[in-house]
């Protein structure tokens, strides 16, 4: 064989082993919707890419339209890391996702809002009305606040707009009477559009959304990705990305990431058991 040739088969076998390589190392990741399309990958690309970079393990952002849309991407398996809160029911768990870190901030709240010119001030008087809710998988946003709907026995007309964003959009713009909503969120809406609401009624505190691998991941991509995660806030380039992310939302306090376990969300669980079987 030619020197030439002999060196390009080496070559070309070389990049087939890396290419495997880098295929075994890539994984999709699905944060929740928790604002619109644009502005959740505008937030969550540079922190992927940061993640990526740092762990070698690749991770590319995979994002529904809806936010039961990204949970669908979990639920059927196209996923293997995610950020979110929808897998704490006792059929998801048996899904065998592990936790290992959350967003380091303040527990949020489900809340029920209106704008705060709103001539209602109590839950009752909700009552037949519109209320909008991010989506069916939201427990903080959706299942939460309709709970405690369903037990004062208020009926009102459900809505999903597909995000939190959508949903305090419909809200403003008068298509909704009030909106089920995440604490967080509603400081991060009001911030960043300048609204004002208020909050008719406020659950007990849930913690932040899960950083959550699947049982597929193999231990030492897992320890890679959440060694780069927990450690954005203590290097320079990881903080700067961090910085922009809370600016972008408007956070009420800086973006970081703190280890966790299946203990930090023994709220959520709290929940399942004593709700109603629908929304289970």
């Amino acid at each position: 064989m030619p020197s030439f040739a002999k060196h390009g088969f080496v070559l070309f076998a070389c990049a087939l082993a890396l290419n495997a390589r880098a295929e075994t190392h890539s994984y999709n990741f699905s944060p929740v919707n928790q604002y619109n399309l644009q502005v959740s990958a505008r937030f969550w690309n540079p922190i992927i890419h940061y993640v990526s970079a740092r762990s070698g393990v690749r991770l590319n952002l995979k994002l529904g339209r809806t936010s039961a849309d990204t949970t669908s991407y979990i639920l059927t398996r196209e996923v293997d890391f995610a950020f979110t809160n929808h897998l704490f029911s006792p059929e998801r768990e048996k899904m065998g996702w592990t936790v290992f870190g959350r967003r380091d901030a303040a527990p949020v709240r489900a809340q029920i809002v209106v704008p705060a010119d709103s001539p209602v001030k109590e839950l009752k008087e909700l009552a037949g009305a519109t209320v909008v809710f991010p989506g069916p998988e939201a427990l903080v946003g959706y299942k939460a606040p309709y709970a405690e709907l369903l037990r004062r026995h208020i009926p009102v007309n459900v809505v999903f707009a597909g995000n939190m964003d959508a949903a305090f959009t419909q809200l403003v713009a008068g298509k909704a009477r009030a909106a089920g909503a995440n604490s967080q969120l509603v400081q991060n809406y009001s911030g960043r559009e300048g609204k004002a609401f208020r909050v008719l009624w406020s659950s007990a505190p849930f913690n932040d959304l899960a950083l959550m691998a699947s049982p597929r991941v193999p231990p030492a991509d897992l320890r890679a990705v959440a060694k780069a995660f927990l450690g954005m806030r203590q290097d320079p380039e990881g903080r700067r990305v961090l910085d922009a992310a809370s600016e972008l939302v408007r956070a009420p306090q800086p973006v970081g990431f703190v280890p966790a376990g299946d203990a930090d969300y023994a709220s959520y669980r709290a929940f399942y058991t004593g709700a109603p079987i629908s929304l289970r």
